[in-house]
């Protein structure tokens, strides 16, 4: 891994052609009648049939040979430490890695695995600003992590949160990990963060490393969250009357996580279809975490919410992109005009008993990776961690 790996500034016009199937991300409209992208300076600038787009002085061409294209998936749950390193397992290279699973943009819940992480409001403010400086300017394999999310500890005041707004900081981290465990404390610390255009997230369900606690439906309703972060569990589920009731109490974002516990996750997902609001379930991994790191992880919530959960493929993918876009105020995640071209090319993998990539995924199989694209940009080919997919796309020109 290089130590200084600039951002590249994406630049000229690509053009992606013979699109098999165009996977949106909008949970409004998750399959595209289209066949062709056309991409300038790293955003998306058409959609639409080959004969009708303007094709005229492309850069580069990449053939997708009949593939699949969707929105490069969001981890909407991880634990960056430093660069492409993490101590939880003291292991390289898990952001390149899952970049090899689709996913180009990733969301910090909190930096917990931080060796000798500051528990003091000026280390907590500083640990933080430093993480997202860092990861403002390094994107380990061009992968774009939204990082320096400040663990709250009781003492903070409003001045904290205005001073880490203005310094770049954009979300919190997981609610419960440090002191403030309360609802009343938290509901406060929320509202100051909102204030100067912070999210939030929390801790759901039982205690995880040491140090964070039980956090219940009481304390997540009160606390007022955007995101309830890993509803089903990180590890540890509240029980099913819990869920539900923070299910109908809130609008928050709900959030299942890869580590977490599936059959709770399973639950969630049959509550929100019941209620109408399966835009409000976002995905994420969880990692690294004890469990280990998920390169997979976010392709895997995907099948099992679809060969458990009866989701059709397309909107499953949803939760894994748009949903958590729209969520987080953010410009990915969705393959519509002027939104940043990231891409992951998927089809069913060699030997699936699917016939189609979207039926391999809903009978549980993980789809092959052929290309990964981030603002434009190539940054893997063939997925080294996926099964082979039928059809790879190809660079034409």
């Amino acid at each position: 891994m290089s130590h200084d790996q600039e951002i590249v500034t994406p630049a000229g016009k690509l053009v992606i052609k013979n699109i098999g199937l165009m996977l949106s991300g909008m949970i409004e409209e998750p399959i595209l009648d289209a066949d062709t992208i056309v991409v300038v300076d790293g955003k998306i600038s058409e959609i639409g049939k080959f004969k009708d787009v303007d094709i005229e002085g492309a850069a580069k061409t990449v053939d997708a040979n009949y593939s699949a294209i969707m929105p490069g998936l969001i981890d909407g749950h991880v634990h960056p430490v430093a660069g492409d390193w993490t101590p939880r397992q003291n292991q390289m290279g898990w952001i390149d890695s899952s970049l090899h699973g689709g996913v180009t943009s990733m969301i910090s819940a909190g930096e917990p695995h931080t060796p000798g992480r500051p528990t003091d409001i000026v280390g907590v403010k500083a640990l933080a600003i430093a993480t997202q400086r860092m990861f403002s300017r390094f994107r380990p394999s061009g992968v774009k992590v939204t990082a320096g999310a400040p663990i709250i500890e009781h003492g903070m005041t409003e001045e904290d949160f205005k001073e880490l707004a203005e310094a770049g900081v954009k979300t919190l981290g997981e609610i419960g990990l440090g002191s403030v465990k309360d609802g009343k404390t938290a509901g406060q610390m929320v509202a100051w963060a909102r204030k100067y255009g912070m999210q939030s997230t929390i801790h759901t369900g039982g205690p995880s490393v040491p140090g964070s606690g039980l956090i219940g439906a009481d304390v997540v309703l009160e606390a007022g969250i955007d995101i309830v972060g890993h509803i089903n569990g990180g590890h540890t589920a509240l029980p099913d009357r819990e869920i539900r009731c923070i299910c109908e109490g809130c609008s928050a974002g709900l959030e299942l996580v890869h580590n977490g516990n599936q059959r709770a996750a399973l639950f969630t997902l049959h509550t929100a279809r019941e209620m109408d609001v399966l835009s409000r379930v976002t995905l994420g991994t969880d990692g690294p975490a004890g469990s280990g790191v998920q390169p997979l992880g976010m392709l895997r919530m995907i099948a099992m919410l679809c060969a458990f959960g009866q989701v059709p493929a397309e909107v499953a993918i949803c939760f894994a992109t748009g949903n958590t876009a729209r969520l987080r105020n953010m410009d990915c995640g969705q393959i519509k005009v002027g939104m940043s071209a990231d891409f992951a090319f998927i089809d069913k993998p060699q030997g699936s008993a699917g016939r189609t990539v979207l039926e391999a995924i809903e009978l549980g199989d993980l789809p092959g990776v052929g290309m990964v694209i981030i603002d434009g940009i190539i940054r893997c080919g063939r997925s080294r961690n996926t099964a082979p997919a039928e059809r790879l796309p190809f660079v034409v020109a």
